[in-house]
């Protein structure tokens, strides 16, 4: 592949993949889950939020100074290690093809509103969501820039109506809906810890910049650049669609909505409302699983260049694309959402979004710190304000992804700390290989 075939994605495509990557199932069916805590998972988002934005900070900085394919794999690895990077790379894998499954599980769950025969047989809507994922996946199979195109178009599509639709829903509010403060029967603190690790589903994307990094134009100005104005077009626009739709319609009313958003537009925009909204919706939930598809072979093709992952995942097509990691990824997916099929879609959405948002935290956590570790050698010996202003930001994303780590709760926390633990023979086995060819090479 020529240089200039790779370079394929520029600013624009970039942000879409960004934003689109964000702004997909966690706006059109987190409603119904917070809904369980009540609208102090209101204060959640505007503390995830804040999170997600030093987060943005450390990525947009690292990926300036390491601008390579591989997004946290490639910082972790250059900062502790070959270990490290392949538990980075594993965790983020995981995290990707179990949050694909939440995303397809979400599309049909608008879909729903308009084949209500879907949601009264398991296997059918297992169908139809797999389907969903293996259409997207061929796609994507076709190459990185027809793929973006895609991602960009359905960025547009979504954007324009949710904006639109919540800034109206803002004058539908009624306050007293605001009064179901705390409904989960914990404390205030348990209630907004779990909240905010539900709301940092769907803040987790931000990075999404940084992994096709070989197929960015200009990567150390656009990476940086695309992050930063993804996260803060899905932050503001999170925040005020839910209070618009946390305002309008009942805790009770809210946590038994398969289709939050369509039910809002409803009552905002009558019928028609909810038919624009419901495809819209289920538009944006394409447009998510289309850019995570895009990256699901990204991660460990970076990581199988580098001996750390089977070789197999090195295999590409002649567009470039990472074909074995991608299409092992989607049967993943499938399998996940196989597993699953005897839940309804909120339950199969919010268990699955919590493991993959726990694999992500693992990213987080090694990312936040690498400012520490190799933020420094360009400039041994001597820190300035603006290299203190690093550390810091650095040091606060680690807190706050630290702070949701150990809030995710004791049942995800195992199932999170199990799903790591199964790389460690994984990693056993890649580094007997190295060792064999090393020998047979003497």
């Amino acid at each position: 592949m020529s240089g200039h075939e790779k370079k394929q994605i520029g600013f624009w495509v970039l942000t879409a993949l960004v934003f689109g990557n964000m702004v997909g199932s966690g706006v059109f069916l987190l409603p119904s889950a917070l809904a369980f805590f009540g609208t102090i998972s209101l204060l959640s988002w505007g503390f995830t939020a804040v999170g997600a934005i030093l987060l943005a900070l450390v990525f947009a900085r690292m990926s300036s100074l390491f601008p390579k394919s591989g997004g946290p794999y490639v910082f972790c690895r250059e900062a502790y290690g070959d270990f490290i990077g392949f538990q980075v790379a594993y965790s983020y894998w995981v995290y990707i093809w179990t949050g694909n499954a939440a995303i397809a599980v979400a599309f049909t769950g608008y879909l729903t509103a308009f084949v209500p025969y879907l949601n009264a047989h398991p296997f059918l809507t297992f169908a139809v969501t797999a389907s969903a994922v293996w259409i997207l996946t061929l796609i994507n199979l076709i190459g990185v820039r027809f793929a973006g195109v895609v991602q960009l178009v359905l960025s547009i599509i979504k954007f324009v109506p949710i904006a639109f639709l919540a800034i109206v829903g803002l004058f539908y509010v009624d306050t007293a809906n605001f009064n179901y403060f705390n409904v989960s029967d914990t404390s205030n603190f348990s209630a907004f810890t779990g909240a905010a690790l539900l709301t940092l589903w769907a803040f987790l994307g931000l990075e999404s910049a940084s992994i096709p990094a070989d197929n960015v134009k200009d990567p150390v100005k656009n990476i940086p650049k695309a992050t930063i104005v993804g996260t803060l077009l899905a932050a503001s626009l999170y925040i005020v669609i839910t209070v618009a739709i946390m305002g309008v319609i009942p805790i009770p009313q809210l946590q038994q909505s398969l289709a939050p958003f369509a039910d809002f537009a409803e009552i905002v925009l009558g019928p028609v409302g909810k038919i624009v909204i419901g495809i819209t919706a289920m538009i944006a939930c394409l447009s998510a699983l289309n850019g995570w598809i895009l990256l699901q072979g990204q991660i460990p093709l970076a990581a199988a260049k580098d001996k750390l992952f089977p070789k197999a995942f090195t295999r590409v097509n002649k567009a470039g694309v990472p074909v074995f990691g991608m299409i092992v990824s989607s049967l993943l997916i499938t399998l996940v959402l196989f597993l699953n099929e005897g839940k309804n879609l909120v339950e199969q959405f919010t268990f699955i979004i919590s493991i993959a948002t726990l694999s992500a935290l693992m990213t987080y956590l090694y990312t936040s710190i690498t400012e520490f570790v190799i933020g420094r050698r360009a400039k041994p010996g001597h820190i300035s304000r603006s290299d203190y202003k690093h550390l810091i930001i650095a040091l606060l994303a680690f807190v706050y992804a630290f702070w949701a780590f150990m809030g995710a709760g004791k049942d995800i926390f195992y199932w999170g700390i199990g799903f790591l633990f199964t790389s460690l023979p994984i990693y056993g086995i890649m580094c007997l290989k190295k060792e064999t060819s090393k020998s047979k090479a003497l």
